[in-house]
């Protein structure tokens, strides 16, 4: 999902500076009296956890954003604001994630230990992800406060942090509760945690983002956002795949879909197509961390061909994609799509 121009390492360089713009307003905030620990705390927090991911979201808002705009020439606080939204992104992913490994008593983010884990941290992680949710309505009413579209500016962020919340409380309640009991894991389950969890944020938030800027009326692209949605559905379906299949030197990491437990396409496709024999080998294995349950499990992957499965649900979901976004009036929306579309269909990583 990120830029993808000859100008894509100009563009990532700039919303890089935007970063440290917005990092030394928020250390200067006027409404805390910051100490010079505090502030030190502040900041190696924030570099820790904000600006270390592949910044697609943010950026997505500015490639957007310019497509919106149909090849005009930005100006510069044009693409200011659109690298402040694509922050404020960054920053509520920053937020799910440092909590996210928290409740997932994870021990790696991004190829470093989570926050949490580190010296000194500890549990002031947990105040740490509230004060990076606390940090965007900071941003947004410095840069936006005299925008028209500024209270559905704030509404949008709000509602998709409601949504996403929701959709990790059900992936936690499904996952992590009680006795581990595959038969929760159907795909209506499976597809309304992955929309809420991650496709409001990832996929129809940075094009929000945009159409508010555009001086758009979101209620008229309810079409659109749930084609986002659909996408948003389509790349998590991939990522389950790639945490089987994919290359861990292309996708840097190491799955454990399986040793976790995890409400994975995978194991819902599984369950589905499963004789009674092979459901009880699924059950007897999934969620073990030996790696010979893991072999088994992914034996009946392979017995099951999943990967014809995936190829099959892949080509079938691009197409219905691509028919849809093809039946929206709007021109420069339908490039906005198609950009996302483009940038995750069929990729490796």
């Amino acid at each position: 999902m990120a830029a993808t121009n000859g100008k894509s390492s100009d563009l990532r360089s700039k919303f890089l500076d935007v970063y440290a713009q917005l990092k030394s307003e928020l250390l200067q905030d006027p409404a805390f009296d910051f100490t010079e620990d505090s502030r030190q705390w502040i900041d190696r927090m924030l570099e820790y956890n904000v600006p270390g991911g592949k910044l697609n979201r943010g950026l997505s808002v500015i490639d957007s954003y310019k497509l919106l705009k149909q090849g005009k020439e930005l100006s510069e606080d044009e693409v200011f604001l659109a690298c402040v939204l694509g922050w404020g992104i960054e920053w509520l992913q920053a937020y799910f994630l440092v909590l996210d490994d928290i409740m997932d008593n994870s021990h790696t983010r991004r190829g470093q230990p989570c926050w949490f884990r580190l010296p000194k941290v500890g549990m002031i992680a947990a105040n740490d992800g509230i004060l990076l949710r606390n940090h965007i309505p900071r941003m947004l009413k410095k840069h936006f406060r005299e925008k028209p579209y500024y209270v559905d500016l704030v509404d949008l962020f709000n509602e998709v942090e409601f949504q996403t919340a929701s959709g990790q409380m059900l992936d936690l309640i499904t996952t992590h509760e009680g006795e581990k009991d595959l038969s929760k894991y159907t795909l209506p389950v499976y597809r309304r945690i992955v929309q809420y969890k991650t496709a409001y944020y990832s996929f129809y938030l940075p094009v929000a983002c945009a159409l508010l800027m555009s001086g758009e009326n979101l209620d008229d692209f309810i079409d659109v956002k749930n084609i986002l949605i659909e996408m948003g559905t389509y790349f998590q379906v991939q990522d389950d795949y790639l945490d089987c299949y994919g290359n861990p030197e292309v996708i840097g990491k190491i799955g454990t879909d399986i040793e976790d437990f995890k409400c994975s396409w995978l194991v819902v496709k599984a369950l589905e197509c499963a004789d009674e024999n092979k459901k009880k080998l699924l059950s007897e294995n999934y969620g073990k961390v030996d790696p010979a349950h893991v072999a088994i499990v992914k034996g009946l992957y392979k017995d099951l061909d999943l990967q014809t499965v995936f190829e099959e649900y892949e080509r079938k979901s691009y197409e219905e994609l691509i028919s849809s976004i093809e039946a929206q009036p709007n021109k420069s929306v339908q490039e906005v799509l198609k950009s996302f579309l483009g940038k995750i269909y069929k990729r490796q990583k």
